[in-house]
This record gives C-alpha cells, structure tokens and sequence, in this order.
C-alpha cells in the first residue's frame, strides 16, 4: 500500500463541448482546460490570423501553438499548476478578437479537460445551434449509459456484497480476512483489510481524516494490471458516506469477480487497486493477488 500523493496516470474525461462568447467585450473571458501532453483544439467559425493571434507566456509550458485554417490546436507539456491562467487571444481574419484563459483542469467533481472546443460569436447561426444540439444529445447518452450501469451495478451480487462490507456486515459475506495493514500520515489515518473468497475477493479502506481543512472526497478508483487505464478492469464500489469531513472516518468497500482477474488466455493475472483523492493525487493503492481467489 501506498499512502503518499502521487500524480494519477488514468484515462481523463475528455470533452468536446460548445461555447457561444460574451456578446459584450467586458465580460469575463470565457476558460479552456488543459491537461499535460493532451492536445486541445480550438476550432472558430472563420479563418484565424495567425499573425495576430498570442499565447502569452506558454514559453517552457507548451509546444509551439499551432495556428492555421479555422483552428488553433494546444498541447501542454506538462500539467499547469493550480491557479494559473494563460491568456489566449485568437483574432480572425475579419478582425474579430476572442481572448480565452487557458487553465488546468478543475478538480471539482464536474472537472473536464477540452478535447475540442468549438467557438462561435453568433449564437443563433445554423453551425451554432447545430453544435449545441449534438453537446445536448452527447450529454443525454452519457447519462442514460450512466444510469443503465447504476441500475446493473445495483442488481448486481458484488454490488450488494460491497454494501454488506461498507456496513460492517462482513458475517454476512463469504468473504475471509486474509491481511490487515495500517499507515498514518498529517492528514489520514488509513487501515486495509484484504479479503479472499469462492470466485471473488474484496478491500475494505477505513479512512480517518486528521487534516483540519477541507472534507477528504473520492475523486476516481481505479483497478488495472500495469497502473494504466489500458487494462482496466470492473469491480463493484460502495463508500459509507460521500465525504468524510474534518475528524470523520469512512470506508470504502470494493468487491472484484474472478473475471476480471482473468487474462484473454484464460489465466489470473494479479491487479492493483488505486483510489485517488479529490484533488486528483494517489490517496491509496492495495496489490490484489489472483490468490484471493478461492476456487
């Protein structure tokens, strides 16, 4: 286990998304969010001119811009830290001017990173209303996909294994503790129990939270063979409580089916379980051997 912070390696929410400016040139300048070695494209109704066209201070942070046709295309080289904010001024060929700020990714819950952002000063035009109803009918899928896997995860054996473990009803479970570790730090004090069973095993992280700060939140938990989002691998996930304020413990309950220990040769393949904290940094990571497994 690793208790330590450490910056994720996973696959980002990516998104491609619509944005009309501000009619009035006082207004806010609207943000792009970027993410190290992940290209950002602006795409504009009309052609860029590119002599006109700056990106203030990307020097040692970006690669050179690349800005031509109706496009202007970012790639950070690495990720820009909190609060900072680039100013990006995009000027057309006709003369209008956009300015942008160029930030990292928020790491609030509804945080993105702009895979594609396209840009458009008249808001009633047909290539306008087009783009904001496909961000519509995107976003609508992704919910109901979402709610479709809520309704299979809520069904599902592990799923209710994995609230009978968050509830302190392991009893109730055909699960065995098989280890038992604990780790503090400033601001956590964490315990892991790692648990064998018939065809499945399971994690149960107590989290108390020493840090006198904000609530400690679950950004993302992640369950690969090489700490990639490559080979990702399912598993059922219950936590007690969404947050776990100042002087609170929580847990965390995760229950992984034989499957997903299995290799496309058929064979158990060990994996790790990464759980990263809500400012996007390592909170903690448990080795899970296909061992666990009790046939």
């Amino acid at each position: 286990m690793a208790s330590s912070a450490l910056a994720r390696d996973m696959e980002e929410k990516l998104t491609i998304r619509t944005l009309k400016v501000p009619a009035h040139p006082d207004q806010e300048a609207p943000s792009i969010y970027v993410s190290g070695q992940v290209v950002t494209t602006l795409r504009l109704e009309n052609e860029v001119n590119p002599a006109k066209t700056k990106f203030l201070a990307w020097e040692g942070r970006f690669e050179t811009p690349l800005v031509g046709g109706k496009k202007v295309v970012l790639e950070p080289l690495r990720d820009l830290d909190d609060g900072e904010a680039l100013p990006l001024i995009v000027t057309l060929v006709d003369g209008t001017e956009f300015t942008f700020l160029v930030k990292p990714k928020s790491r609030e819950d509804w945080g993105w990173i702009d895979y594609q952002v396209n840009v458009f000063k008249d808001h009633d035009s047909y290539n306008a209303v087009l783009s904001s109803l496909y961000d519509s009918l995107n976003r609508e899928r992704d919910l109901r996909e979402e709610n479709e896997r809520f309704k299979k995860e809520e069904n599902s054996v592990d799923h209710a294994y994995a609230i009978l473990l968050a509830n302190g009803q392991v009893k109730k479970t055909p699960f065995r503790r098989v280890r038992f570790w604990r780790s503090k730090n400033e601001d956590m004090d964490t315990r892991v129990e790692v648990f064998e069973g018939p065809g499945k095993a399971a994690v149960v992280i107590h989290l108390k939270n020493t840090y006198y700060g904000e609530p400690w939140r679950l950004d993302g938990a992640y369950l690969t063979r090489d700490l990639t989002s490559y080979t990702a691998r399912p598993f059922a996930l219950r936590m007690d409580r969404n947050e776990i304020a100042p002087g609170q413990s929580g847990k965390i309950a995760v229950v992984v089916d034989k499957s997903a220990f299995q290799t496309d040769h058929g064979q158990l393949a060990d994996l790790a379980l990464q759980l990263f904290r809500g400012d996007g940094l390592l909170q903690v990571a448990v080795a899970m051997d296909h061992t666990l497994i009790r046939q």
